[in-house]
């Protein structure tokens, strides 16, 4: 009998994958067959860890270049490539899927195929194949060790009842995530929905002492951010970059360097108040700075704004925000989208007397600070779900569920 790294249940014993589960080696050339509708998976439509079956993608078969396995009901395909992303699917119908997924079929009067996949996705599993892979940049589970792997194995009876368990108290857990999502989606309709009262439409009536301006009438001239490479190296000033905005926020101890001499210190160099746009990417994303280290700069791809004293930083960059002021930020090019300086001056504005800008900005902030508890609450209950389908899969190969 062989042994493994815990005691199992009576009834139970140890075996090797090898031993109860083989690979299908059906392969073909979906170009071949170029008009040919092939219901499609590639590694690339599975989260990690998911345990729904994904949604296939329908291509002609000229779509796909390479070669494709094919797969079928009562099959387990496993994700070899980086295991530690745990994509396992248990198909229900027949298609083709990238040669990154090895098809399984298992001796069926050993194994059923949902008892191996539930398996093949626990976190004793997960490690073992994450331990003996071989390719530094494209890690890929090492075949030997793959089919030595140890599995718990019980009578087919039991494997069907642990299934169906797991199934159960997945199926819970997966509305838990449905309502938190909803829950976390209603958060974001609420504040867009807030900003969107706070600020009205053009067209529409001011609140009495209230202005339309352009944000080129408030402002300093918007100004392009700075050409350089960042580096991890600290040498330099901090090197703000789009993809250091798109948050919300700026963890500023993430933010990379970059070498830049005095003059163009001073003429990129960030300081509260300051207002960024990104130019592309994730067009029409604003960020408030403040608390700006001693030292930062701002990158090309990033347009700065500096508001006009008596102006209000926090006013205006809530109004930014608004979907009167987002609607006006069309991107424009015929190739690369994007926006610039002329459009940024000409956005137009809903001003408020300063007295009410900061009445305005007190009550929004609250809020705002309402709404981030909450999705932290939300995102603690996501990271407390997955950890209790990890122990699930963890009691279940145990004996214990």
């Amino acid at each position: 009998m062989t042994e493994g790294p815990y005691k199992l249940p009576k009834g139970w014993r140890w075996v090797r994958l090898g031993e109860v589960a083989y690979r299908e080696s059906k392969t073909i050339k979906p170009a071949e067959e170029p008009s040919k509708i092939f219901r499609y998976l590639g590694m690339e439509h599975l989260d990690a860890g998911q345990w729904e079956e994904p949604i296939y993608v329908e291509l002609e078969g000229a779509m796909i270049k390479s070669q494709a396995i094919m797969f079928y009901p009562g099959m387990v395909l496993y994700g070899k490539l980086r295991p530690y992303l745990n994509k396992v699917v248990i198909p229900t119908v027949e298609g083709v899927a990238s040669t990154e997924f090895v098809p399984l079929l298992t001796h069926n009067n050993f194994l059923i195929p949902e008892y191996l996949g539930a398996y093949l996705r626990s976190p004793f599993f997960v490690s073992y194949a994450s331990r003996n892979t071989s390719g530094s940049r494209q890690p890929r589970v090492q075949f030997g060790a793959f089919w030595d792997a140890l599995i718990p194995l019980p009578p087919i009876s039991e494997q069907k009842r642990i299934v169906e368990r797991i199934n159960d108290l997945f199926s819970r857990i997966r509305e838990a995530k449905r309502l938190r999502q909803e829950a976390q989606q209603e958060a974001e309709r609420l504040w867009k929905s807030v900003l969107a009262d706070t600020f009205p439409k053009p067209g529409t009536k001011l609140p009495e002492d209230w202005k339309w301006v352009k944000l080129g009438e408030i402002a300093e001239e918007p100004q392009y951010g700075y050409t350089e490479s960042a580096s991890s190296v600290p040498i330099g000033p901090k090197f703000l970059r789009i993809t250091d905005i798109t948050s919300g926020e700026v963890n500023w101890e993430a933010v990379p360097y970059c070498r830049c001499d005095s003059k163009n210190l001073e003429r990129y160099k960030l300081q509260s108040g300051d207002i960024l746009f990104a130019r592309s990417g994730s067009i029409g994303a604003t960020i408030l700075i403040k608390d700006v280290p001693r030292q930062a700069i701002f990158a090309s791809y990033l347009i700065r704004v500096r508001l006009h004293k008596g102006i209000l930083p926090e006013f205006v960059s809530m109004a930014l925000k608004s979907p009167i002021c987002q609607s006006q930020l069309v991107p424009q090019g015929a190739t690369q989208k994007n926006i610039n300086a002329k459009l940024i001056k000409s956005l137009s504005i809903p001003l408020a007397p300063i007295l009410q800008q900061k009445r305005i900005v007190a009550y929004l902030e609250a809020l705002q600070d309402k709404i981030k508890f909450l999705k932290e609450a939300q995102a603690q209950t996501e990271a407390e779900l997955q950890s209790l389908e990890q122990a699930i899969l963890d009691k279940a190969f145990l004996g214990e569920l």
